[in-house]
């Protein structure tokens, strides 16, 4: 029976009543959707404006951002951070978040290593951004990575074939899929790094594109 009612548990059960930014940010914190809180610091909501032309979505929170309590604000969102500016995207006109608001880890040593959501996790915790989604209505959908892509544009989709092509969605006017920063930190060496540091921000340079003609004129 504790097996089945755990099954059965997920962020739909934490949703506020009246949802706003606000009240969805306030409600994720006692979030228990999934066991992944027992073992985080916090919940990890996203962050930015609900005018923001252009939403990222990332896997889940690494170990800074657990203990920071905010998205991107380690060493993956610092290259996410250069290859905006180099796309000539404003931080500020992009909301960013994760499909999984908690940090999921495995010890090793003192280090808490990163251990990819399972699909139980992911689907329990998908109502926070299918939420912030509904509120923001983005121009431009951002996936960064394979979770987030296979989450939010099917379980068939591929970001090796199909990363940097927009691709039609009922979440946003536009959707564009690319690799998660922290795979361009993962290369070994400098110059694999430059060139897939090249390639992600060919793909953000699609993302500005789509952000420029979707701009209404200026009256």
């Amino acid at each position: 029976m504790a097996k089945n009612d755990e099954a059965l548990v997920s962020a739909l059960q934490f949703l506020p009543r009246r949802v706003s930014m606000t009240s969805l940010r306030e409600a994720a914190r006692g979030c228990e959707g999934c066991p992944l809180f027992k073992n985080a610091t916090q919940t990890v909501f996203g962050k930015g404006r609900t005018s923001a032309r252009i939403v990222l979505v990332g896997e889940q929170p690494g170990n800074d951002e657990d203990l920071a309590g905010e998205p991107f604000v380690g060493p993956a969102g610092r290259v996410l951070d250069e290859g905006l500016a180099a796309a000539g995207i404003p931080r500020a006109d992009a909301y960013v978040t994760n499909v999984v608001k908690h940090f999921k880890w495995e010890p090793k040593g003192k280090r808490r290593l990163h251990k990819k959501p399972s699909a139980r996790e992911i689907a329990a915790c998908l109502p926070w951004l299918e939420k912030e989604l509904e509120l923001i209505r983005p121009h431009v959908l951002v996936c960064l990575g394979a979770t987030a892509a296979q989450s939010l544009l099917g379980r068939d989709f591929r970001v090796s074939v199909q990363r940097g092509k927009i691709v039609e969605t009922a979440l946003a006017e536009h959707a564009v899929a690319t690799v998660h920063p922290s795979s361009i930190l993962r290369q070994r060496t400098s110059e694999e790094r430059a060139s897939e540091m090249k390639r992600f921000t060919a793909d953000l340079k699609v993302v500005a594109r789509l952000r420029n003609r979707s701009r209404s004129p200026s009256i």
